[in-house]
């Protein structure tokens, strides 16, 4: 099978195409990335002669077309996505420009050249958030109310590929994911910051709401997630792909200094970002069920294993200090 790995030099996009080389080694794998700040070739340098990469846009109808019928493509993964909740706030429109219209765009060039299947990659942070006492959790046929500039755009690329299935028969799925964590990572998401920055004795960033929470899963129960839904899951559906595990920014910022066994003093607290959500929590009930998909990885090993990658691999992460638009520290203080 020949598969497509858009924004495969990303985090999770990098780890996928790992997870998928091992896993399926007579497959063919293309990764096609933008190479924005987030996107970097050295995430994948391990994989060399394992895949094809092509530096394009998922927004450029004509290559991603080309792209597709020249490498005779059957399934896409569709992982390209601007991500980060703060650079959003600051540059909204490049957000709508990647997760909407490129999604959009994506689709038409999937629907022209016959693909057997898109897969599209989608977040927790489409239903909104839940308070900290509520005893629900998103499920699949919860309503989109997303409340952050990021949040909106990936609806709307979720909404483009469910009216390519409806519309056009474009044989779709989708997952929406907790947030992952991994290694390759890039330093501006709250596990890898508190890590490089504790690792360099610097204050971690804590915003006010020290409280809000979110669901954690590793990036490799992502992958196999996806996965099992390739393989068994039913076209035009949506599955949930979580763990049940929570834990608060201060939960984190505690086992990142526990770990690499730093005070407790380095924890600073910031000014919230405007639309701070308060919680995320999947019901990923349906892929248990449906298709038999369990996390493997816990929490406390996964993460134990992540700060010990960064740990490791100063080399990957030391670049890339600067790269980030926005700076947690200051981004939301009267001078950010």
């Amino acid at each position: 099978m020949n598969v497509l790995v858009t924004g495969g030099a990303g985090f999770i996009g990098s780890n996928f195409v790992r997870y998928w080389a091992d896993a399926h080694p007579a497959d063919t794998i293309v990764v096609y990335d933008a190479l924005t700040y987030a996107g970097r070739r050295e995430s994948l340098s391990d994989l060399e002669g394992r895949h094809t990469f092509v530096h394009g846009d998922i927004g450029d109808l004509d290559l991603a077309e080309t792209t597709l019928r020249e490498n005779d493509v059957d399934v896409i993964v569709n992982f390209a996505a601007e991500s980060h909740n703060s650079y959003a706030i600051k540059n909204p429109g490049a957000f709508f420009r990647t997760n909407a219209l490129g999604t959009q765009t994506l689709c038409e060039a999937a629907r022209r050249a016959g693909v057997s299947r898109f897969h599209h990659v989608s977040t927790c942070e489409v239903y909104g958030d839940l308070a900290l006492d509520a005893e629900e959790a998103f499920t699949e046929e919860s309503p989109y109310r997303p409340r952050t500039p990021y949040n909106a755009s990936k609806a709307a690329g979720d909404h483009a590929v469910r009216a390519y299935y409806e519309t056009f028969d474009l044989p779709i799925s989708i997952t929406n994911c907790a947030n992952n964590y991994g290694a390759y990572q890039f330093p501006e998401k709250v596990l890898p910051l508190f890590a490089t920055y504790a690792l360099d004795d610097k204050q971690l960033p804590l915003y006010k709401s020290t409280e809000n929470r979110r669901e954690w899963i590793h990036a490799i129960d992502h992958c196999r997630a996806i996965d099992l839904v390739l393989e068994k899951g039913k076209v035009g559906e949506t599955y949930h792909v979580g763990t049940g595990v929570e834990k608060s920014i201060e939960e984190i910022a505690d086992v990142v200094l526990d770990t690499l066994e730093k005070p407790h003093s380095l924890k600073k607290i910031v000014p919230d970002r405007p639309g701070h959500d308060r919680r995320y929590l999947l019901d990923w009930s349906k892929i248990q069920r449906e298709l038999g998909w369990t996390p493997s990885i816990t929490f406390e090993q996964g993460v134990g294993e992540t700060i010990r990658w960064y740990a490791a691999n100063r080399a990957w992460w030391e670049p890339l200090r600067g790269v980030a638009p926005v700076v947690e520290d200051d981004a939301w203080s009267p001078a950010g």
